[in-house]
């Protein structure tokens, strides 16, 4: 039986004239966002500030996890162009931080991790001061692909651990928890002033303990900012809401994460990865 979604997660998708220029730039220089591709319920707010969160390498993903609804299957070939057309938007939009993710590329030998430095290195030389977070796939655990993009310097190297231990089997059956938590730890090793972070995606069926669990985990890791976010389903096709956690225990979340020493927390309803993150990084940076 579905649960019902309560009015606090009711969001209407608002499309004012800086929407759609963002939108027309997109699609000008070809590029991807996961605002669109997972239908995040903050692409309206975000664009209308001309704000975006980069889909590299295609947005289709070797991956099949039951609670993203980015298209699975077989990528295309990278395009070696895609890093300046990036900059360039970047540069149109006025971006002084920007946030780059990607699908993961499990054919690719190096999952992508080059392609990821050459995006780093690009927005460095063509956008002076920009802050760069990238948000990485695992890279089925491959030190030398993390190695690449951690020496390329980004200012957050971010990885989702999205969910408990327990439910990884039925929501990201190709991940491994364990092999997440040691990324993150062995980016700090790699560097140890560069900022980490992680996410959490709520109302999956996962208990408060283990929730509690994986932030000890992340801390233990040192990683330095957490987001906590609900779980919105995108389709009859993905794996069912349990639960609608209420705001208040999403205050308890924050809670118990700034007690556990996380410089940077965010977690309520509509948070997701990017949310504000170049506030949350300078919060950390500051800490």
């Amino acid at each position: 039986m579905a649960v019902e979604k309560p009015n606090w997660l009711r969001k209407r998708l608002s499309v004012d004239k800086r929407f759609k220029e963002v939108e027309q730039g997109l699609t000008a220089n070809r590029l991807h966002t996961i605002c669109q591709e997972a239908g995040c319920p903050n692409q309206g707010e975000c664009f209308s500030k001309g704000v975006a969160t980069f889909l590299v390498m295609g947005n289709v993903c070797t991956r099949d996890c039951r609670f993203c609804a980015v298209t699975s299957g077989k990528p295309n070939p990278l395009d070696p162009d895609e890093p300046v057309r990036l900059a360039e938007e970047v540069t149109v939009l006025g971006l002084r931080f920007v946030v780059v993710t990607s699908v993961t590329r499990d054919d690719l030998p190096d999952g992508g991790a080059n392609h990821f430095a050459k995006v780093i290195g690009t927005l460095r030389k063509r956008c002076k001061g920009v802050g760069v977070e990238v948000l990485i796939p695992d890279f089925k655990g491959s030190e030398s692909a993390l190695a690449v993009v951690v020496y390329a310097a980004p200012e957050v190297l971010n990885h989702n651990v999205e969910t408990v231990p327990r439910l990884y089997p039925n929501v990201r059956p190709q991940a491994d928890y364990r092999r997440s938590v040691a990324l993150l730890k062995r980016a700090r090793e790699l560097d140890g002033s560069l900022i980490t972070k992680s996410g959490l995606t709520v109302g999956l069926g996962e208990k408060k303990d283990e929730i509690v669990g994986v932030m000890r985990d992340l801390r233990n890791a040192e990683c330095d900012i957490l987001t906590i976010g609900q779980y919105l389903r995108p389709s009859d096709h993905h794996h069912p809401v349990v639960e609608y956690v209420k705001p208040d225990n999403f205050a308890t979340y924050e809670e118990i994460a700034s007690e556990l020493g996380f410089k940077g927390v965010a977690a309520s309803s509509f948070v997701r990865s990017s949310y504000m993150a170049g506030t949350y990084y300078v919060k950390a940076l500051n800490k």
